[in-house]
């Protein structure tokens, strides 16, 4: 029987969790589960055959430093502030280096800290960035000369019953952060920022419409590659039409954009979580294809469901399936094991065929 690897899972959370039932449950795996709640570590770690659960101050060098030694790879589902730390300790200790992370800047630093790396450093592994780079990079492969690539991911309630049509399935922080901080996109050749929550339009998928306006991080690193390939890339989060307008009251209006400890409080407070969620996926790219101008789109909608007994959420599901296929294709040699990989690196065929990623097909 091979050895297990030994993985340390930083975040006992909602994605946390699934990242532990997944990696937990498959037998090629150790899991170290650390969060800043002794008992949520512990409690994840508990139903776990090889696991161990235990309180972690995510500012404390030294106990992170301990923690990750001898580890194969560390997996950060902390709170994406923590990363740059996480993963330049990571770096010291020669462990692989995965996070979630949607924030421009984190992802900067986490680029730089791979430069001289003798271990994988590969940021953004969640739904988006994430998957939606991987099916959008697989999408626009055959394309000659790329006019316009749309991307567009929705965490959304099944059944919204509010008057913003939301309810919370992930971090509250990471929401309100992509609504606030700039939007890297592709216009007319040029790499530009947007404002977040403009450039509104409406879709209609399966009969279900939609809104979809900017929001920061969902193209991670593909704006950058394809600056000189494409004459317009941009990613949008959709919603249920009317949210756009009342988070510009809250947030520019109001200007609580400019204090975000208290909108997050104000959320956290009165927007309630949900268990019944759905997660739609659409990409749409148009260009020139052995003479044709064609138009190519991707479209998925993935639910929450069972999964060994219990009931996972469909936000809970893919993003931990992201990085959980993405360690999984590293640990089997089908990703570089040095240095900075991004998430359009990763071959669309083999995440789907990963046991892991086949919770997107």
């Amino acid at each position: 029987m091979k050895p297990l690897k030994t993985v340390a899972l930083l975040g006992a959370g909602k994605i946390g969790k699934m990242v532990a039932h997944f990696l937990g449950t498959c037998g090629d795996y150790e899991l170290r589960i650390a969060d800043a709640n002794e008992a949520a570590a512990s409690a994840v770690a508990k139903g776990l055959k090889d696991a161990s659960g235990q309180g972690l101050n995510f500012s404390d060098e030294a106990a992170i430093e301990k923690l990750l030694t001898g580890c194969y790879a560390v997996v950060s589902c902390a709170p994406f502030h923590c990363n740059p730390g996480i993963a330049r300790i990571a770096k010291k200790v020669g462990a692989h280096y995965l996070d979630l992370t949607e924030d421009v800047q984190v992802t900067k630093q986490v680029e730089a800290l791979a430069q001289g790396a003798n271990t994988a450093f590969i940021p953004q592994c969640g739904l988006a960035p994430g998957f939606i780079t991987i099916v959008a990079n697989d999408l626009i492969r055959d394309y000659d000369k790329l006019d316009e690539l749309k991307m567009r991911v929705g965490a959304l309630p099944r059944y919204p019953a509010n008057r913003l049509k939301y309810n919370m399935t992930w971090s509250t922080e990471g929401v309100i952060n992509e609504y606030i901080n700039p939007c890297e996109a592709v216009v007319n050749g040029q790499l530009v920022l947007l404002p977040a929550l403009e450039n509104h339009e409406i879709l209609t998928l399966d009969g279900v419409e939609y809104e979809a306006f900017n929001t920061s991080g969902g193209l991670g690193t593909f704006a950058i590659t394809l600056k000189d390939k494409a004459r317009n890339v941009n990613y949008k989060s959709m919603r249920y039409p009317g949210h756009c307008e009342i988070m510009k009251l809250l947030l520019q209006d109001l200007k609580l954009a400019l204090d975000r400890k208290t909108i997050c409080k104000l959320f956290d407070d009165a927007v309630p979580t949900t268990d019944q969620d759905q997660i739609v996926i659409f990409v749409a790219a148009t260009g020139h294809a052995k003479g044709r101008f064609l138009e190519k789109t991707y479209a998925r909608t993935i639910y929450h469901k069972e999964i060994d007994g219990k009931n996972w959420t469909g936000i809970q599901i893919t993003t931990a399936a992201g990085i959980c296929a993405v360690l999984d294709m590293l640990a089997q040699g089908a990703l570089p094991t040095k240095g900075f990989i991004r998430q359009e690196d990763i071959s669309y065929e083999a995440f789907i065929a990963n046991r892991f990623g086949r919770h997107y097909a």
